[in-house]
């Protein structure tokens, strides 16, 4: 059973989504909270599994929220699901720098959203290819200082890896295209998110567009 915890500043929004995740067999609302604030205090009383976080909220805002749910080691295990309104929000960067481990717009299909809760709980990154790929690349098309570390110190399977991942495949797709079994492709992204410190997938995007492995627009 997936516990998740609903942070929106609308009564509504949080309604229709708590109406819709109760109705998966496999997912149970623990928890809503108005603001960002309350949405990091109730991750830490209702050990919620993931955080369908709002971007913009009261007091403390999503990426507020998200990044005092990373740092916090007795919340290591809550993933961080961004709401936002317009998928060309540049926000929405600055939360998966925080933490969150993907992002949904708020007129996403009511299908989809479960598909996404499941895929982030399951330690998943929600990052497939089209406007999330391209959203990361534009905002990051000016490299910072990446806050995990570098890709300097992976093997050259590795960093290919890393590339991969950055341009939103998944395991099986790593897998086929660089000639291995799947079981495989998984280890060297579980390695090389060791090596980097990752919390999850989508930070190994933002260190692949800052370090420059992946280059935006190519």
């Amino acid at each position: 059973m997936i516990r998740v915890l609903l942070a929106d500043d609308q009564n509504l929004v949080r309604a229709s989504f708590a109406m819709l995740v109760d109705t998966a067999p496999d997912m149970q609302v623990v928890g809503e909270a108005a603001n960002g604030r309350e949405a990091v205090e109730l991750a830490r009383t209702t050990r919620a599994d993931l955080v369908v976080m709002d971007l913009r909220m009261p007091e403390l805002d999503g990426i507020g929220a998200t990044r005092l749910i990373a740092a916090d080691e007795d919340l290591a295990g809550v993933k961080v699901l961004v709401l936002t309104t317009y998928d060309t929000d540049e926000h929405v960067v600055e939360a998966l720098r925080a933490g969150a481990s993907g992002f949904v717009v708020k007129d996403i299909r009511p299908a989809e959203l479960l598909t996404a809760i499941r895929t982030v709980a399951a330690g998943e990154a929600l990052l497939s290819p089209g406007p999330t790929a391209r959203l990361i690349a534009r905002t990051l098309a000016l490299p910072q200082t990446p806050q995990t570390g570098g890709p300097e110190n992976l093997t050259d399977r590795e960093r290919q890896v890393l590339a991969l991942v950055a341009r939103g495949l998944n395991n099986t797709e790593i897998a086929d295209t660089l000639g291995l079994s799947p079981l495989t492709a998984k280890t060297h992204v579980s390695r090389t998110m060791g090596k980097l410190a990752a919390r999850d997938r989508a930070q190994l995007v933002i260190v692949a567009y800052e370090s420059g492995l992946v280059v935006p627009g190519h």
